[in-house]
């Protein structure tokens, strides 16, 4: 019996009794899906599930508990069971290797022990594997259920492939971000329950009291002075209390931040806190920096700031967490809800009925949070891994791969591309005046402050999150001070240099040839005094993105002269994962497809575009395709090819199909968005330049090629002339030429 001194909540015991329920019964579907808000004790449930089936249904049964590597989630869960379920064994994978798994053993596994490139545990050598020691499991007769926990972490070939040779009887996911399959068993927690049992804050508040306008230092310690105000406000309210019990602060730093990291641990020492005195603590992912982490999770651990990157997002478990600080340097990273849940879990797992206490607090000025939430909660396909067609086998290319000596054009000639471009689509002159008046009128904003939109309010739910009609936005304003709002400024111009694969170097003297008053530059779009250029580009940088990546998209000269390349042979691979709709009926297999068991349900709306579906389509009618291979979208094993944009800097891209037809001719085929009516649906920019690098490419080797696109449900294929408009005599109906 589960050693929980008040037993189960109500909505667990419910979940648990569902999962026995389900996995009992000879009529229930294999794969079984739990949506399980954040803190709603997910750990907990699965314990006490293995529990009751042990006990009352077969005993006769091995547990594969399968966690994600980040925040050593498998050695937690582990040692929760070890707590509250001491009578039944426990393993990890490690034993599970020396002695193999046992009825009624339950074996926790780290997902990056067993998938990472070279992993011993699946490698062929005189120990027995992981899949040896399944094998004599099953030769044994004992039956498998795996559990995944955070199952949206890993969606791999190897990781489905480690799933597969376990035949299990039942396979449960849980995640917080689970959708619902009509195909699958699925159970979904009330957040709203779990908030009720007071395992989980009654509310989240976003920027609270942040109003400032005027003038501070930087961001990043405006929002951490207000996160260290709340922490002692906390502090304060947990001793009223007699409760030993030290808030957390977490700092959340996106990737490639080094610059930030070192101003934020500055800014900490200046405030008294530091890695020397304790009081401060890291746990960097990346480089798996750890200053000060062990027992961090303890109520009254000494840290009081945790810098960390993206190891928050999954698995790791600190109740006393109670503010977050997500500093804003590249708009596009992922916040995922997860990153949420590990602040609203309660400590003493119940409400003080204090609101201060009762609530966790969230700082940032990144206003992506709410589309990455957005992103998360979304449905996503389920995967299935097929086989190549021996047919296929012995098929090879050369194909394409940059040349990473190469660096493009230099800065002066970068300059005169882009210079160039925004004078052709502005009509900019050497009169700033009237530049800036032109810049103004598409959006851009002048002056000295830096100015921020930020939402703040309070919210109950993380659906609530994406309601625009819950909460209030704020618009900051501060003046540009050039000694401390340095950072900010290399921060906006490495979003840009990222967004265009530049050097940094190159991006800033670029920038400030075309808008800052500092040099000679003749060919200078504004004259702007340092201040102004500051607020210019950290308030504009989303803006100088897409103005840089429209620049670069120019159409360049595709040559095999000018183009420095590499090349290797490309094989089809002989096994994929694709995703599917498993809510998809009358599935048919598309027998032309290069693998075995690739099926309608594969090229469905969400996983394949309107012009890849009826180009699969059309070629399953054809009565002489031999087979049809699509092309991944990135990665070493896939057909590439080498472009150049506007100013020299060399892409990868990957066409989409590669067809054989039972003639031997061989065609290479890259899919766009049509056109409806006489709007174009492409939304690629490089899409000349990669039609001119494809075209000198067929050249060369001389085969077949086509870009298509679709018009009124009929497909169309150009390979001599690139147009945007499809009523150019170059796109011709595809069954004229294929």
């Amino acid at each position: 019996m589960i050693m929980l001194p008040d037993g189960l909540f109500d909505f667990q015991e419910r979940c648990s009794m569902f999962l026995v329920d389900k996995v009992s019964s000879n009529n229930s579907k294999q794969i079984i899906t739990v949506k399980a808000p954040t803190g709603a004790g997910k750990t907990v449930i699965l314990i006490d599930f293995i529990d009751k089936y042990l006990n009352t249904v077969n005993s006769n049964t091995a547990f594969v508990w399968l966690c994600p590597g980040k925040g050593d989630l498998e050695e937690q869960s582990r040692k929760k069971m070890m707590k509250f379920l001491p009578s039944k064994t426990t393993k990890n994978m490690f034993d599970a290797l020396l002695t193999g798994f046992e009825a009624g053993s339950t074996t926790f596994i780290n997902w990056e022990l067993v998938t990472k490139k070279g992993n011993k545990a699946i490698s062929d050598s005189e120990k027995k594997n992981l899949f040896d020691r399944i094998a004599d499991a099953h030769r044994k007769g004992i039956e498998f259920i795996v559990l995944i926990d955070e199952e949206h972490s890993n969606d791999t070939k190897k990781a489905n492939s480690i799933i597969d040779s376990f035949s299990a009887r039942n396979i449960i996911r849980v995640s917080a971000t689970a959708r619902e399959n009509k195909l699958i068993e699925f159970y979904e927690i009330d957040e709203l329950d779990v908030i009720g049992s007071g395992l989980i804050t009654k509310a989240l508040y976003i920027n609270e009291n942040v109003e400032y306008n005027g003038e501070f230092d930087n961001e990043h310690g405006y929002l951490i002075d207000l996160a260290d105000a709340k922490r002692k406000e906390i502090a304060e309210a947990y001793d009223n209390l007699s409760k030993r019990i030290r808030p957390l602060v977490i700092i959340q730093f996106p990737n490639s931040s080094t610059l930030l990291v070192e101003a934020v641990e500055k800014k900490l020492t200046e405030m008294g806190y530091t890695y020397n005195n304790k009081m401060v603590a890291k746990w960097m992912n990346g480089n798996n920096e750890k200053i000060n982490i062990a027992g961090i999770e303890e109520k009254s651990a000494t840290p009081v700031f945790l810098l960390m990157k993206q190891a928050i997002a999954t698995g790791w478990d600190c109740p006393r967490a109670k503010i977050l600080v997500k500093l804003r340097e590249n708009m596009n990273e992922d916040f995922e809800i997860q990153t949420i849940g590990r602040l609203r879990r309660m400590p003493e797992a119940t409400h003080y009925d204090i609101d201060v206490l009762d609530f966790c607090y969230l700082y940032t000025f990144d206003e992506k949070y709410k589309e990455s939430i957005k992103e998360a909660m979304n449905q996503a396909f389920e995967t299935k891994r097929v086989f190549l067609k021996e047919k296929c086998y012995d098929f090879t290319l050369e194909k394409q791969y940059r040349d990473k000596d190469f660096d493009g054009l230099g800065e002066r000639e970068t300059f005169q591309e882009i210079y160039k471009f925004l004078v052709n689509k502005y009509g900019l002159s050497n009169n700033k005046k009237d530049n800036q008046l032109r810049l103004e009128n598409v959006g851009y904003r002048f002056g000295d402050a830096i100015i921020r939109r930020i939402r703040q309010g309070k919210f109950v739910t993380n659906e609530s999150i994406l309601n625009e009609g819950v909460g209030t936005y704020t618009t900051t304003s501060r003046i540009v001070n050039t000694h401390k709002n340095g950072i900010e400024l290399l921060h906006s111009i490495d979003e840009i240099k990222s967004a265009i694969g530049m050097a940094a170097q190159k991006t800033k003297v670029v920038m400030e040839r075309l808008f800052r008053n500092n040099n000679s530059s003749k060919n200078k779009l504004l004259s702007l005094d340092s201040k102004e250029y500051y607020a210019f580009v950290i308030n504009n940088v989303q803006k100088l993105k897409e103005e840089f990546r429209e620049a670069t998209a120019q159409l360049a000269v595709q040559t095999s002269m000018n183009i420095s390349v590499k090349t290797a042979t490309f094989s089809i691979p002989e096994q994929e994962l694709y995703r599917y709709d498993s809510t998809e009926t009358d599935v048919e297999e598309i027998t032309t497809n290069a693998y075995k068991l690739y099926s309608s349900a594969m090229i469905v709306d969400g996983i394949r575009s309107k012009s890849e579906r009826l180009f699969e389509r059309y070629c399953e009618e054809k009565e002489d395709i031999d087979w049809v291979y699509k092309n991944g979208d990135t990665g070493q094993q896939y057909f590439s090819i080498v472009y150049l944009d506007t100013v020299g800097k060399q892409w990868l891209f990957y066409p989409d199909y590669i067809v054989k037809k039972k003639t031997g001719e061989v065609w290479i085929i890259e899919t766009k968005g049509g056109e409806t009516g006489n709007k174009s649906n492409n939304i690629d920019r490089q899409v000349a330049n990669k039609f001119e690098a494809f075209k000198e490419y067929a050249r060369v080797k001389k085969i077949n090629w086509g870009f298509v696109r679709d018009k009124n449900e009929i497909l169309r294929i150009n390979n001599t002339v690139y147009t945007e408009s499809m009523q150019s005599e170059h796109w011709r109906s595809l069954k004229e030429v294929f």
